[in-house]
């Protein structure tokens, strides 16, 4: 059970002029719906972190690592705790050699397009993927036959709930696995440290407008927030959305995609709650259809005191 407004107030009296009072989270996730934070902390340094971590550890607020928020689904009634978004100083990319230092606010497809352009191979899929670094390493995002785990050496992370102190842990610790990994809700992955292969720039280039080309052509641009479902072992969880007759489906103000069946749209101004319940529909109806219980990959937060569709979610 979530601690309360009380936690929320006394952590809020321990980060001070830190904290912003209900912002809506809507527009920092590419779903762009959603309710508000009851606080925000836009963390410039590591001193903004620490001081998160002292108020979570003093007051037992829940918190929420946001990142570019495009694996997330916030409900329309808000979160009721710190919500946290990276600034720019979590943003920077230093390339030494074949092996790349990514802050974990840095965008995907920048440091896929600085890799390239640095002569650099092995991080190309990235390029259409529209997540941040430290969101990455959380959710082991991949895509084109690749992953973060093929690169990753070391992460970078700090755990909200321990005072807000780093440490570097080896890849070969952090469990990752399709779409998963160990990593926390109540941890920010800062930085990265990738190991990638010398490449050619100019076959680089034509790899990146290869994925960018094949993702307009394959996938829908607007409100979502990339495919919904992991793939059950064997198949696409797009091809059982579509076999359940579920393309098109819509609940409210959200969408199955007719573009392709595992990504959910939502109107301008629509609705979380109708993402939700859209999200368990599909899952109810390929179930019947297929007999395969798909699990959602999406994050979603805000919902813990309130009904909701029983949805097998990604831990």
């Amino acid at each position: 059970m979530s601690p309360g407004p009380a936690a929320v107030e006394r952590a809020a009296a321990l980060l001070r002029d830190r904290a912003e009072r209900d912002v809506p989270l809507g527009p920092f996730t590419t779903y762009k719906v959603g309710g508000p934070a009851a606080l925000l902390v836009r963390a410039g340094g590591p001193d903004d972190l620490a001081a998160v971590g002292a108020a979570v550890a003093a007051t037992g607020v829940d918190v929420l690592v946001v990142g570019k928020g495009s694996n997330l689904l916030v409900a329309d009634n808000g979160f009721a705790g710190v919500a946290v978004v990276l600034g720019e100083a979590f943003a920077a990319v230093e390339i030494d050699g074949t092996r790349v230092r990514a802050g974990g606010a840095a965008a995907l497809p920048v440091v896929a397009r600085q890799t390239v352009r640095a002569g650099l191979t092995g991080f190309e899929w990235a390029v259409g993927v529209p997540g941040s670094v430290g969101g990455a390493v959380r959710m082991n995002a991949g895509g084109h036959g690749s992953d973060m785990a093929a690169t990753l050496e070391t992460a970078e992370i700090v755990d909200l709930t321990a005072g807000g102190g780093a440490r570097t842990v080896v890849a070969a610790d952090l469990a990752l696995g399709y779409r998963r990994s160990a990593v926390a809700a109540h941890h920010v992955v800062v930085a990265a440290t990738l190991g990638l292969a010398a490449g050619d720039r100019a076959a680089g280039d034509r790899t990146l407008s290869e994925i960018v080309a094949w993702r307009r052509a394959h996938q829908p641009g607007g409100q979502n927030a990339g495919s919904v479902f992991t793939n059950p072992p064997g198949d696409s969880a797009g091809r059982l959305i579509d076999a359940a007759g579920c393309k098109g489906l819509r609940h409210g103000t959200a969408e199955v995609s007719t573009k392709h069946a595992n990504f959910v749209q939502a109107d301008p101004g629509g609705s979380a709650d109708d993402v939700l319940a859209l999200m368990g529909d599909v899952q109810r109806r390929v179930a019947a259809d297929a007999g395969v219980s798909l699990v959602v990959e999406t994050r979603i937060v805000g919902y813990e005191s309130q009904p909701r569709p029983e949805l097998e979610v990604e831990s």
